[in-house]
């Protein structure tokens, strides 16, 4: 059995910051494949962040870069979203989402998956 659990979505204004937290029951360096997707009505899921959780490489969607940092503590089997300028159109909700690493790294489609949080910035 894996859960994955997201917290930290909220209501911001324009400018502000938040960080998402999401707490697995698994120890998250075994994953190996970790990222943060977000949904906003009537768009496609996109990927946002994504992450090896053994090497701690990362990828980010044009439309973060610079602005979000995905991260992960091993020791308390947690993924992190700190999120900066935030922006009216990063308004979604937000999900964690974790699977195996494959022999060509980390893939597309991800097995476990959270409830997701909402963010919202206005």
């Amino acid at each position: 059995h894996v859960q994955l659990v997201e917290s930290g979505g909220d209501s911001v204004q324009a400018g502000g910051s938040l960080r998402l937290s999401c707490a697995s029951s698994k120890s998250t360096s075994d994953f190996g494949c970790m990222a943060w997707f977000r949904q906003a009505p009537g768009k496609e899921r996109e990927a946002v962040a994504s992450l090896d959780t053994i090497t701690s490489r990362a990828r980010y969607a044009d439309s973060v870069k610079d602005r979000f940092t995905i991260s992960v503590d091993n020791s308390k089997n947690t993924l992190y979203l700190a999120m900066n300028s935030l922006k009216p159109e990063d308004t979604a909700m937000y999900y964690c989402a974790a699977d195996a690493k494959r022999w060509y790294g980390c893939p597309d489609e991800y097995k476990y998956w959270g409830q997701g949080t909402q963010v919202t910035v206005s």
